[in-house]
C-alpha cells in the first residue's frame, strides 16, 4: 500500500460574469446622475453624488475582454469559482479576482539532448512538441508553473523514450530510432500525455526533429554503416550473378550449344562469377586452341 498523500485535483467548471454591454451603457448614466446630484442643493445631493461616483468606479473595475482561445479564471478571496471562455467584453463583480490564460496551441522544440539508446550508444536527439492548455483549473492551481512543468517533462519523456530503442540495425526486428520515427513519436506522445495530464495539458503532436550519433562515436558508426551497406550490395550482386549463371547453363544445355562435363561446368561457373561480381571490368582471354586445350 502506498503512503503517498491523496491530492485533490482541480477540475475546470464554467463560470463567468455577464456581457459587458449593459454595464458599459450604465457608466455614462451614473456619471451624469452624479453630476446632477452634486449640482443640486442640500445635503442629500452631494451624498448621492458620492455614492454614484463610488458605483461608477466599482463598475469600471469589473470589465474584462476575451479574445478567441483565451479564458479568464475567476476566484473569490482565493477560492476557485470557475472559468469564463466566452469571447467579447465581459463584466463581473469587481471583488472577484481574474487571471487570464491562453488556450492557443503552443509549439516547442526541445534542446538537443545527449542520451544513451537501448544498446548504450550515446546519441543526440531532439523533438518538436505541439501542446495546449485543456483544463485551466489544473494548469493554474495544480502545478506551480505549467509552462516550465511541460518543458521539463518533455526532456524527461524524451530521455525515457530514447532508452527503449536502438539507434538502428536492430537484428531482433524491433523498431529503431532512425527507421521507425513515427512509432517512436507515438510512444513519446503517449508517455508525455501521462506526465502532463496533472497540469491540464493536452499533447496534440510529437515529432523527432534531430537524431544523430554523438560526435565521439559518429566516425566509427559511419564506417560500420558503410561496411554494412557494402555487404548488402555484395549479397545482391552475388544473388543476381548466381541466377544469371544458372540461366546460362540451362540454356546451353537445352539448346545443345556445347556439352560440358562437371569439371568444365565448374570452371565456367567460376569464370562467370568472377566476371559478374568483380569490381573492375574483366580482361578477356582469347583461346585459340580447342575447348579443352
Amino acid at each position: 500500500m502506498s503512503d503517498a498523500p491523496n491530492i485533490n485535483r482541480s477540475t475546470e467548471r464554467p463560470y463567468g460574469g455577464i456581457g459587458g454591454g449593459l454595464p458599459l451603457i450604465s457608466l455614462p448614466v451614473m456619471l451624469a446622475a452624479a453630476v446632477w446630484a452634486f449640482s443640486t442643493g442640500g445635503v442629500a445631493g452631494p451624498v448621492g453624488g458620492a455614492v454614484l461616483i463610488v458605483l461608477f468606479l466599482l463598475t469600471s473595475c469589473g470589465f474584462y475582454a476575451l479574445q478567441p482561445n483565451e479564458a479568464y479564471v475567476v476566484t473569490l478571496f482565493g477560492t476557485y469559482v470557475g472559468t469564463d471562455r466566452r469571447t467579447g467584453l465581459r463584466w463581473v463583480l469587481p471583488w472577484y479576482g481574474r487571471k487570464k490564460i491562453s488556450l492557443r496551441v503552443r509549439n516547442v522544440t526541445s534542446e538537443t539532448l545527449k542520451v544513451n539508446d537501448k544498446r548504450g550508444n550515446p546519441v543526440e536527439i531532439a523533438a518538436n512538441i505541439v501542446w495546449r492548455v485543456s483544463d485551466t483549473a489544473q494548469a493554474l492551481f495544480d502545478v506551480d508553473d505549467y509552462a516550465a512543468f511541460v518543458h521539463i517533462q518533455i526532456e524527461t519523456a524524451l530521455r525515457e523514450t530514447a532508452s527503449h530503442y536502438a539507434y538502428d540495425h536492430d537484428d531482433s526486428g524491433e523498431p529503431t530510432l532512425r527507421s521507425d520515427a513515427d512509432h517512436v513519436s507515438e510512444r513519446l506522445r503517449t508517455d508525455l500525455r501521462g506526465r502532463t495530464i496533472v497540469a491540464g495539458v493536452s499533447i496534440d503532436e510529437t515529432h523527432l526533429m534531430h537524431l544523430a550519433y554523438a560526435p565521439e562515436i559518429a566516425g566509427s558508426m559511419l564506417k560500420r554503416q558503410q561496411a554494412e551497406a557494402v555487404l548488402a550490395a555484395r549479397r545482391t550482386i552475388v544473388a543476381g550473378a548466381v541466377g544469371m549463371v544458372e540461366n546460362a547453363l540451362q540454356q546451353l544445355s537445352e539448346r545443345d550449344v556445347v556439352v560440358l562435363d562437371d569439371e568444365r561446368k565448374a570452371a565456367m561457373v567460376s569464370n562467370l562469377l568472377v566476371v559478374l561480381c568483380a569490381d573492375r571490368e574483366a580482361q578477356p582471354v582469347v583461346n585459340t586452341g580447342t575447348l579443352y586445350g
